[in-house]
């Protein structure tokens, strides 16, 4: 029954919640038999995140070691900014009952119980043992599912709930400890190690185990001389056979020369043998997702990661079913016809599926039944206009892909001729398709055409065109391709189907391995050397052994035959030993980093003036970029991603160190920082990291309280600093947010006035222009007044978003709307980041 008549009496209202970046869809139908008023709408990923108390997150009031067992943990909303939690509670306030909706694997029904910790204090009471929670199963967002899931609901899975808390928990423990204590101790030795986090991860290290074991195979690896013999027979119509020798090769360069001159001696070579057998080359098993990111990565050219986020994107849109499933075996009940007849009409293999529902189709090969999810398959069908990009290319394999596991096997003749040469045996095979099969929708695995061999029977006598000797080398294996990693983590049991791509990406990103042609991946010197340190201390950290048997144990969580304390208390338990041993050890691994690396005295150009010895300390722009001095041996932390200069030779008022300009660039913000006090807070409402733009002294000319104009017109925290440094393009900038206000083009000074203002509370500025280039009225070359309210000053000034060169910062920009705010009041109009994709919207629209 259609889904409409099932769910819905009546047209569905949309509206953005109070977050802004989720939908809520209502509407009128029926439940479980009785009329109801229906909410849906959806999460943007997990609700919460698992992360340390306060001041467990300090790297430097904190051993590393009390991270195993000491520091208690708690959850915390996964992006504040959206306030996920109130919004569910809104939109749940007065609700009798949940259907949970959420995708289904272990991470989806863990989100579950995320929402219900959010909604169930505000939902009506059940009354008695009426039961209120229900939990959908689906695997692709059709009406056929939706409805069948509908009349089938169930309830979460606490278990699966647990394995992904208890694999939360053993990461964030085990990754913080040893991280933390490696990126301390190397990075306060070594100035160009080029990584602003020496990370470990117990899926990672295995991870970047696999690249370097293959690195040290291509480095150990000694090229072998050996030879070949290749004889060459004529056959009719003055066209020659290549024979293929049956001892294949031999090392020995006088054996080699011996067995020549035996093969010489002889004229003709004698056919002993002919077979004719047929072969069939199977049809592909149905797809699931550890396949999927290897072609994806091998044929199509995409990251593992790009991968998923394009099948997930396609999944939401109803294209193709859920894309993470470990099963490559079809239920019995699957409408494999249903999924072929709506691939029909696409114009690249309609004849092929409108012939496979004529003749009828072959049912797919068995394969594995994990127990999650039907294997990925095409649900609706698409064009390449439709779609566009790497979009199509992924969806046209998958389409084709399911097409052929529908299809007949490949099927062909081969032929093998047995030759003797004198004592000497060699072989002639050719190969001729029969029925080409499910090669016709998947080409690039069809039988190679080759040159049909001659008519001949035991016996006849082939004239010899030519023998000789070939010598050849060996060669060393080429580095790891994206796709035999893949491979090697789903054969060892390191992370999930889900997660291989993260751990995969988590490596390129902190510089230990570089993506080269082909998409091999080649470790970094870095790489190389934290792989060698493992192994050298403890090799269990990089072998996949240690972290295949939790899996195997967070697995039976989910099975519910085994306890999650224990679990967790077991693993953490060998890891904390495994900690201290790395520490009492750690000189091992240093020893390998002096080797590779130069130490922090020896890196850098001279930069800005100590305030403690007054001597020059060093930039070393590696990252995490610092200064060091190599006199009073002290490294200062620096921002990171934007360059750093000199600022005037100007020293701080408190520690006189010299002040250093850090900026994102022309069109971004900059803003004066000193070294020390960046790093050690002088007053008690500083945290560690700000500049002078938030810095609290009353009198120092490049403070907040000296340069800070009225509260940012976006974020609520953020004050708007002039930024001193900008004429004659004048400009301030949020020292939050990344906010910043274009005002004043050509003005020659602009100060910040002890004065405010009457309305907004915002300190006004005294603007002074050039005579030719004023806009003040009447060629007024001075003006004083408040940016966000005087009348004069409306026209001069732009909001636009700072151009940040990290990814995490937004972008974007615009004018300013209606007017701004100084310290007291609210903008009349907002700029809105970019929404985040309203997943569920497509799920909802099967309710109406």
């Amino acid at each position: 029954e259609d889904v409409d008549d099932v769910i819905c009496t009546g047209n569905m209202s949309s509206r953005k919640g109070l977050n802004s970046a989720c939908s809520v869809h209502e509407y009128s139908g029926s439940f479980l038999g009785q009329g109801a008023h229906f909410k849906m709408t959806s999460v943007c990923g997990h609700v919460m995140t698992l992360d340390f108390i306060g001041k467990y997150n300090s790297w430097d009031k904190v051993d590393p070691a009390e991270l195993f067992s000491k520091a208690p943990t708690e959850k915390k909303e996964a992006n504040p900014k959206l306030t996920m939690v109130k919004f569910l509670q809104v939109e749940g306030r007065g609700c009798d009952c949940i259907v949970l909706w959420l995708d289904c694997d272990k991470e989806g029904e863990n989100i579950c119980f995320e929402v219900l910790d959010a909604v169930l204090p505000v939902m009506n009471k059940p009354r008695g043992t009426e039961r209120t929670i229900y939990r959908a199963k689906f695997s692709s967002i059709t009406d056929t599912d939706i409805c069948n899931a509908m009349n089938h609901l169930g309830e979460p899975n606490r278990n699966e709930a647990l394995s992904v808390d208890a694999r939360q928990e053993l990461d964030l423990r085990i990754g913080c400890a040893f991280t933390r204590f490696q990126t301390k101790y190397f990075q306060g030795k070594y100035g160009n190690l080029d990584s602003s986090l020496i990370s470990f991860g117990p899926c990672q290290t295995p991870t970047l185990g696999f690249c370097v074991e293959r690195h040290d195979k291509i480095q150990s690896f000694k090229p072998e001389t050996y030879w070949v013999l290749q004889a060459k027979v004529n056959a009719e119509k003055e066209s020659s056979l290549t024979l293929d020798w049956d001892r294949v090769r031999v090392f020995d360069r006088e054996v080699a020369q011996m067995f020549l001159n035996i093969t010489k001696m002889a004229k003709e070579a004698k056919v002993e043998s002919v077979s004719k057998k047929e072969k069939v080359k199977q049809r592909p098993l149905a797809l699931n997702t550890v396949e999927m990111l290897r072609v994806a990565s091998a044929a199509l050219g995409m990251g593992p990661q790009h991968a998923m986020q394009i099948a997930e994107r396609l999944y939401t849109q109803g294209y193709i079913s859920y894309p993470r499933t470990e099963t490559t075996h079809y239920p019995e009940n699957f409408d494999l016809k249903g999924c072929l007849r709506q691939q029909a009409n696409n114009p690249y293999w309609a004849e092929t599926v409108k012939a496979l529902l004529s003749e009828g189709i072959n049912r797919p090969r068995k394969g594995h039944d994990a127990g999650d999810h039907p294997p990925i398959t095409p649900m609706r069908a698409a064009t390449e206009a439709e779609l566009g990009g790497d979009s199509w290319r992924l969806y046209e394999y998958i389409s084709r892909h399911f097409i052929a596991t529908v299809s007949a096997d490949c099927k062909y003749l081969q032929t093998t001729i047995s030759f003797s040469i004198g004592p000497e045996r060699f072989t002639c095979i050719g190969k001729v398709v029969t029925s080409p099969g499910f090669t016709e929708i998947m080409p690039w695995h069809s039988i190679p055409l080759e040159e049909s061999l001659p008519h001949c029977e035991k016996g006849d006598l082939f004239p010899i065109g030519e023998i000789k000797l070939l010598e050849k080398q060996t060669s060393p294996p080429d580095y790891l391709t994206e796709a035999e990693l893949i491979t090697l983590m789903e054969k060892h049991g390191i992370g999930t189907d889900a997660s291989i791509p993260v751990h995969i990406n988590n490596i390129c990103q902190r510089n230990y391995v570089t993506v080269e042609s082909g998409r091999r991946l080649k470790p970094t010197n870095l790489g190389i050397v934290l792989v060698h340190g493992y192994y050298k201390i403890d090799a269990e950290l990089v072998l996949p052994t240690i972290r295949s048997a939790v899996e195997k144990q967070l697995n039976l969580i989910a099975l519910g035959k085994a306890n999650y304390h224990q679990v967790l208390e077991h693993t953490l338990d060998i890891f904390k030993r495994k900690f201290h041993y790395f520490v009492d050890s750690i000189a091992g691994m240093d020893e390998l980093m002096e080797v590779s690396f130069s130490p922090l005295a020896a890196t850098g150009k001279p930069l800005s003036r100590c305030g403690k010895c007054h001597r020059f300390m060093k930039y070393i722009q590696a990252k995490p970029s610092r200064l060091h001095c190599s006199h009073c041996d002290d490294t200062y932390s620096l921002p990171q991603n934007g360059t750093i200069k000199l600022y005037k030779e100007l020293r701080c008022p408190l520690d006189d160190f010299e002040l250093v300009l850090w900026s994102s660039g022309s069109r971004g913000k900059s803003y004066p920082l000193c070294p020390y006090c960046y790093n050690h807070p002088p007053f008690r409402d500083m945290k560690k990291g700000m500049g002078c733009n938030e810095c609290t002294h009353p009198t120092c000319q490049h403070s907040l309280s000296m340069l800070g104009i009225g509260q940012c017109v976006e974020c609520e925290n953020g004050v708007l600093v002039l930024d001193s440094t900008s004429g004659p393009k004048w400009k301030m900038a949020c020292n939050k947010c990344n906010v910043v206000v274009h005002f004043f083009e050509n003005a020659h000074k602009v100060r910040v006035s002890p004065e405010t203002c009457e309305l907004c509370e915002a300190a006004l500025v005294d603007v002074d222009f050039n005579k030719a280039k004023s806009p003040l009225p009447g060629d007024e070359t001075q003006h004083s007044g408040c940016v966000f309210c005087d009348p004069v000053f409306q026209d001069l000034v732009e909001l636009k978003h700072a151009a940040m060169r990290h990814p995490m910062h937004r972008g974007g920009q615009g004018k300013r709307q209606g007017r701004g705010r100084g310290k007291g009041r609210r903008p009349g109009g907002r700029l809105n980041p970019k929404k985040p994709k309203d997943k569920m919207a497509a799920l909802a629209a099967y309710f109406v």
